[in-house]
C-alpha cells in the first residue's frame, strides 16, 4: 500500500519535542522528507535521531526572522520546494491577570502569532502547488482557561490568520488549516501541570484520556495529505472532546 505523503517535502518548525516531533515522525512514516526546527541543538540532533528516514535538523528560533531565512534557504538549497509545511513552534506559560509582564506578553506574541505570520509569508516562494499548509492552534483560542489569556489570545489570532489567508492565496492551490490539540501529555504539559493534576484533567475530557503526540501526527498526516484535498480554512479540534460542551 503507498504511503500518504511519498515523495513530499515537509517542514515542521518547534519538532524537537512534543506535538511537532510526533507530527515530524508520523509525516516520516508517511513517506514524507521531513525538516525539522528547533531552538537547541541537542534536542534537535536527538529528535533527528527518532524521527529517522533522512529527517534533517535546522537550529533556529522560529520567532526569529534571520533564523527563518536561514531555514527556508537551507531547505531551497537541498529540496527545492515545500509540499507540507506544517508551523508548529509556540510558547505557552501561566501568568494572572493583574501580574501579566510586558515580557511575557512579548515572548508569547513573538512565538506563536509573528513568528507563524512571517514562517508563512517566507515560505511562500517556496510551496508547490496543491502544497497544505497546518497551523497549530489550540482549543484555548476558543474556551477560557485560567491564567492564560495572553496564550489564547494568539491561538485566536492564529485561528484568524487562516481564515483571511485562504482568500489572500485564492489562486495559488495552497490549502491552510488549523490543527487545534486539547490537553496533550507533552513535556510542556508536565512542566507547569503536576503529574498528580492530570487526573483532574482528565476527568474533563469526553474521552476520558490525554492525548498524544501520536493523535496530533495522525490528525496532521490527514490535513496534509490528499484525504482532505477539498479542506481549506477548517480548525480541527483534536481534544477527546473537551471544548464541545
Amino acid at each position: 500500500m503507498s504511503k500518504k505523503l511519498e515523495g513530499k517535502v515537509a517542514v515542521v518548525t518547534g519538532a524537537s519535542a512534543g506535538i511537532g516531533l510526533g507530527i515530524a515522525k508520523a509525516f516520516a512514516n508517511e513517506g514524507a522528507r521531513v525538516f525539522i526546527t528547533g531552538r537547541r541543538q541537542s534536542e534537535i540532533d536527538r529528535a533527528v535521531a527518532e524521527i529517522g528516514h533522512g529527517a534533517i535538523g535546522v537550529q533556529g528560533d522560529a520567532g526569529t526572522l534571520a533564523d527563518l531565512d536561514a531555514l527556508y534557504a537551507t531547505i531551497k538549497q537541498k529540496a527545492g520546494r515545500i509540499d507540507v509545511l506544517t508551523l508548529n513552534a509556540g510558547f505557552y506559560e501561566f501568568m494572572k491577570l493583574g501580574e501579566i509582564t510586558e515580557e511575557h506578553f512579548d515572548k508569547t506574541y513573538n512565538a506563536n502569532v509573528k513568528g507563524l505570520l512571517f514562517g508563512f509569508q517566507k515560505a511562500l516562494p517556496l510551496l508547490s502547488t496543491g502544497s497544505s499548509v497546518i497551523f497549530t492552534g489550540s482549543i484555548a483560542g476558543s474556551i477560557g482557561i485560567p491564567s492564560m489569556s495572553v496564550y489564547s489570545s494568539t491561538k485566536a489570532a492564529v485561528r484568524n490568520l487562516a481564515r483571511g489567508w485562504i482568500l489572500d492565496t485564492k489562486g495559488l492551490g495552497i490549502r491552510i488549516n488549523v490543527l487545534s490539540p486539547g490537553h496533550t501529555l507533552t513535556p510542556g504539559l508536565q512542566s507547569l501541570i503536576p503529574e498528580a493534576a492530570h487526573a483532574g484533567i482528565v476527568d474533563t475530557i469526553p474521552l476520558s484520556r490525554l492525548g498524544s503526540p501520536e493523535d496530533m501526527g495522525k490528525a496532521a498526516v490527514f490535513l496534509a495529505s490528499d484525504d482532505s484535498a477539498y479542506i481549506t480554512g477548517i480548525e480541527l479540534d483534536v481534544d477527546g472532546g473537551v471544548s464541545q460542551y
